[in-house]
């Protein structure tokens, strides 16, 4: 009789162990996001410094995007600046219009950090109530949004970017556009 109380006992813990035992090889910080292959949030944020410019997702379609989200406080950010000036230097001669977008961080500190990093080739975009990061379902910084000449999100990039990435996604983003022209 004690054996089929032990068999019950097994029978109702096992499915828990498996369930655990397959939980415990995910990766936490790979939630899958839900906007590749869909319209990207629409967006107008004002440009960082001391302009007056509000720059609009609608006014660049037909155009590919790089998107990417950072703050002053992130390490990861400074990390990939490098690599996102280098391949605006490349891919904004083939058209390509990068932004970047200050998360939940200051001006002035957004504005000190470009300083500090020596520059940036492209603008810093404003999200002062963070309802851009919000609707493009932001998990942390650095994120980066690919965006499609027809204004699909292609690809999104959890983490520093690297160049060999962006080349992988972007060279048939660029040829995209061209066909769509």
């Amino acid at each position: 009789m004690n054996w089929r109380r032990a068999l019950w006992g097994i029978l109702a813990v096992l499915p828990v162990i498996v369930l655990f035992g397959y939980g415990m090889t995910q990766d936490p910080k790979a939630i899958p996001s839900p906007l590749p292959g869909r319209h990207a949030p629409a967006f107008a944020m004002a440009i960082m410094g001391d302009t007056k410019d509000t720059v609009r997702l609608a006014d660049l379609r037909g155009k590919v995007v790089v998107l990417n989200f950072w703050a002053s406080w992130c390490l990861a950010c400074r990390d990939e600046h490098e690599t996102l000036q280098e391949a605006s230097a490349i891919y904004g001669a083939k058209g390509v219009k990068f932004y970047s977008v200050l998360y939940n961080d200051t001006p002035e500190n957004g504005q000190g950090y470009i300083q500090e990093m020596g520059g940036q080739a492209y603008p810093t975009l404003l999200d002062p109530k963070t309802r851009t990061a919000i609707d493009y379902g932001l998990y942390g910084v650095p994120e980066t949004f690919f965006i499609a000449p027809d204004g699909r999100v292609a690809y999104k990039q959890v983490g520093p970017v690297t160049l060999e990435g962006m080349d992988r996604i972007l060279e048939p983003l660029i040829a995209q556009a061209g066909r769509s022209r």
